[in-house]
């Protein structure tokens, strides 16, 4: 049965209450790589309960509203299922440790057509319990690689394009091969990202790694790039175009647009895995 488009944009989600402490902070952190240096002093203030600053996208681990696909309701083939593109808005520094209500809503419904399948766009915000304060705004795009071809609207045309020019900075990421294990303890159970079988039948030789782990290295590897604090990070968003495999080294190329505003792309063994990448940052 073919999705249904205002089913979809009609779908109810729950609001999710999260608890976190600092620890669950500094373990995302060490989920995306930082820690491997004991001597690398800027990680240090992410890793180490002593005055914790928690990366901006220790957000997406937040209040998630689960497997809301595997519903039959939704009519949503889950093995044809990928993570497109992620993006978000960080309005507020995350505390240490903090009580968080999530609120999400699908925005938007998408058809490319019977043999490309359909998007999904889910919107979610976190913010304070008690105080009501945003925290931020975060975008997901889903893939739907199956249910495709329902008469809807198609996706409007990203318009952000890499420049043709050599990068103005570049940096290698080398993930490493148990990544994907540390990470998944931030909260994506997915066993696509440990079980060598479901991978397998999902069509990969083995585990990947999570799109989210990808994003937040790409946050993270922005800030190197452009010498900025990661807590000034205003916006990030990229497209996830190719899976990369725990144990990957990750070529970052940045191009800064201006001051505030830096364009990157991520390639793997000369195949790009994150693309039409775009980060700003307050001033």
């Amino acid at each position: 049965m073919a999705i249904d488009t205002e089913k979809l944009l009609n779908w109810t989600f729950e609001e999710v209450c999260h608890d976190y402490v600092q620890r669950d902070a500094i373990l995302y952190a060490l989920g995306l790589g930082l820690g491997r240096d004991p001597l690398n002093k800027q990680e240090l203030p992410y890793i180490y309960e002593k005055d914790l600053a928690v990366l901006p996208t220790f957000a997406v681990t937040l209040a998630t509203p689960g497997l809301w696909v595997k519903d039959p309701a939704t009519n949503i083939t889950l093995e044809g299922l990928v993570h497109g593109a992620q993006s978000a808005n960080f309005n507020a520094p995350l505390p240490p440790q903090a009580n968080i209500t999530g609120k999400a809503r699908i925005s938007q419904v998408y058809d490319r057509g019977a043999t490309k399948g359909a998007v999904v766009v889910v919107e979610r915000s976190i913010h304070d319990t008690h105080s009501g304060l945003l925290y931020c705004t975060l975008e997901q795009t889903l893939i739907l690689r199956a249910d495709g071809g329902f008469g809807g609207e198609p996706p409007p045309d990203n318009n952000l394009s890499i420049p043709l020019s050599p990068p103005h900075q570049a940096i290698a990421y080398k993930t490493t091969p148990g990544q994907a294990i540390l990470y998944r303890l931030s909260g994506d159970w997915n066993p696509l990202h440990i079980d060598p079988c479901v991978a397998q039948r999902a069509g990969f030789q083995q585990p990947i790694l999570h799109g989210y782990c990808s994003y937040g290295i790409a946050g993270w590897a922005t800030c190197l790039a452009s010498n900025r604090d990661p807590l000034l990070l205003k916006t990030l968003q990229c497209q996830f175009t190719g899976p990369v495999i725990p144990g990957d080294r990750l070529i970052f190329e940045f191009w800064q647009a201006d001051a505030d505003k830096w364009l990157f792309q991520a390639q793997t063994n000369n195949r790009v895995v994150l693309a039409k990448g775009l980060a700003t940052f307050n001033e």
